[in-house]
């Protein structure tokens, strides 16, 4: 389980990173000469493409680190629902576990705090990480009840749990401003959310199908 959460993840990582390069890293470096004043509104729309080694590795690693991570709650997550009859896992079935997990972590906490560009306005920091927290906790057990509950309670007690942190609401900035377009924020939001979902779906797909792999292997060498 552990061996093929790290190298789902790290996978899962590294393609994160390399489409965080191409459509997510541009977009940043472009926003950041607006927060410094560098360019103004107005200005040409062509984004800023570079290249700094030391940046761009510590990326890498980054991602690959924090996707590992994911990918080891994951596996865990899979083995139970395995063991206890709830789930048959493959990479099939791994892929849509993907997704919950995008849905959790990236998606449901995005519809009421979405990715920030540098300089944007926003909440306290505190609050807005807690009712992050507390969003994906919610979003992760309305995801189980919903995928592994049988009968109409345990799904509308999964409605309600994804539903509750939108229904208190996230804290929101005392006034919206900030120097970059918000055509560059949308672009921005976008790219993010678009680059977690596969990410994630590369995670569930490849951790499902290697711990399939391996329990095969496991029950073949114990038979």
């Amino acid at each position: 389980m552990l061996t093929s959460g790290v190298i789902a993840g790290f996978l899962a990582g590294l393609c994160a990173a390399l489409m965080q390069f191409v459509l997510v890293q541009p977009v940043l470096l472009t926003a950041e000469l607006y927060e410094s004043g560098e360019v103004a509104r107005g200005a040409s729309a062509e984004l800023v493409r570079a290249v700094d080694p030391l940046r761009d590795g510590l990326s890498v690693v980054f991602s690959g680190l924090v996707y590992a991570g994911y990918a080891l709650i994951l596996t865990a997550a899979m083995a139970v629902a395995s063991d206890r009859g709830l789930a048959r896992i493959d990479g099939r079935t791994g892929l849509v576990w993907g997704i919950a997990g995008f849905v959790t972590v990236q998606l449901a906490p995005a519809v009421g705090l979405p990715p920030e560009l540098p300089g944007m306005a926003a909440a306290d920091l505190g609050a807005r990480q807690a009712w992050w927290a507390a969003t994906v906790a919610s979003t992760g057990v309305g995801c189980a009840l919903l995928g592994l509950g049988r009968g109409w309670t345990p799904w509308g007690a999964g409605i309600l749990a994804m539903a509750a942190p939108h229904v208190v609401g996230a804290p929101s900035p005392d006034a919206f401003a900030g120097p970059a377009p918000p055509e560059l924020a949308s672009l921005f939001a976008a790219r993010a959310l678009g680059t977690g979902l596969v990410a994630w779906a590369v995670l569930g797909g490849l951790a499902g199908a290697l711990w399939s792999r391996d329990r095969v292997a496991l029950g073949l060498a114990r038979a």
